[in-house]
């Protein structure tokens, strides 16, 4: 269940392949060689589409013996990955909105293997549900800092994810990102590693009725209830 990677660099691919560059999002790639995103998540066994990357080689056509995939570029925008996180990631983007099979939580023990600290100060309005909210919301003042919650790398620093706005994605290894969504700024950059409590983002509005932070995790591309990777406070 590996999708096919091949290093960074200019080699050619093959016929019906394509090499992830920095900006493209799986909706964009889906459109642009006339797929569904659910065709090429099929094709390439991508555990998580939220997290595609720079230097990936993804296969774009039918494998032999296959149905042709859907042309319908509105279809498929439909059905992308969701933020949560990540969300798109572009080389790390994900697509679009919401995918059904990513959004499917995990079972709570498997959040144990990984330790993070609260991502910004303030009050807890909305929590994890797994359907309508799939992270939590925390409310404060526009400017309050945003820190990592784990140490990482940053797979996605936009705001092409609708009803996320300014949106970091960091990686934290091979099953674990966190999304934090509606910020006023940015402070990194894709592909930038970053520490944990380190400032990477400042609170804000941005595609939202209000100011907040929207902080998600994701386990093998399944949002899970961070609440329960989170220290008391």
């Amino acid at each position: 269940m590996i999708a096919a990677l091949a290093a960074c660099g200019s080699a050619p691919v093959g016929p019906g392949y394509y090499r992830v560059e920095r900006g493209d999002t799986l909706y964009k790639i889906a459109r642009s060689n006339r797929a569904s995103v659910q065709s090429i998540v099929r094709w390439n066994n991508l555990p998580n589409p939220d997290s595609i990357e720079v230097g990936q080689v993804l296969r774009v056509s039918p494998p032999p013996g296959t149905a042709t995939a859907s042309t319908s570029a509105a279809r498929s925008s439909g059905a992308g990955a969701s933020a949560g996180a990540s969300a798109g990631a572009s080389a790390g983007a994900s697509s679009s909105s919401r995918s059904a099979a990513a959004d499917t939580p995990s079972p709570s023990s498997t959040a144990s293997s990984i330790s993070l600290i609260w991502p910004a100060s303030g009050n807890v309005i909305r929590g994890f549900d797994g359907g309508n909210s799939k992270g939590i919301d925390i409310a404060n003042a526009a400017g309050t800092p945003v820190f990592a919650a784990a140490s990482g790398t940053v797979v996605y620093a936009s705001n092409g994810l609708r009803g996320y706005g300014n949106l970091l994605i960091i990686k934290h290894n091979a099953d674990y990102l966190t999304a934090y969504a509606h910020n006023r700024a940015l402070l990194v950059k894709e592909g930038e590693a970053v520490q944990q409590g380190q400032k990477i983002a400042e609170m804000g509005d941005s595609d939202n009725d209000r100011v907040m932070l929207h902080f998600e995790l994701r386990y093998a591309g399944r949002s899970i209830d961070p609440a329960r990777s989170l220290p008391p406070r």
